[in-house]
């Protein structure tokens, strides 16, 4: 398995956003997790309306291809730090021994 899971006993919310983003996305892959993939492009939108990019938000709702832009970059910013609490739920659910 993977190291997916925080070393030396870190709490999750203490890593940097692009390391749970990096984490959950090598988890999901691991486990060929397309549901969570689909969370992950289905809470984007939210994310971005959330940083106060509402414009982004709603472009994104009906412009498919733009959605799969933003996901590329879902570990990046300010967008990833929105995301947080995707990465640390889905990790904290998924983590060795569990």
């Amino acid at each position: 398995m993977s190291d997916v899971t925080p070393d030396g006993g870190a709490e999750l919310d203490e890593l940097p956003s692009k390391e749970l983003y990096d984490r959950a996305m090598s988890l999901a892959k691991e486990r060929r997790d397309v549901g969570f993939l689909w969370d992950l492009l289905r809470a984007i939108p939210a994310a971005a309306a959330a940083i106060g990019e509402v414009d982004r938000a709603e472009f994104d709702l009906f412009h498919g291809l733009s959605l799969l832009e933003e996901f590329t970059h879902a570990g990046e910013g300010e967008l990833a730090d929105a995301l947080r609490p995707l990465y640390i739920e889905y990790l904290a659910a998924h983590a060795k021994g569990t």
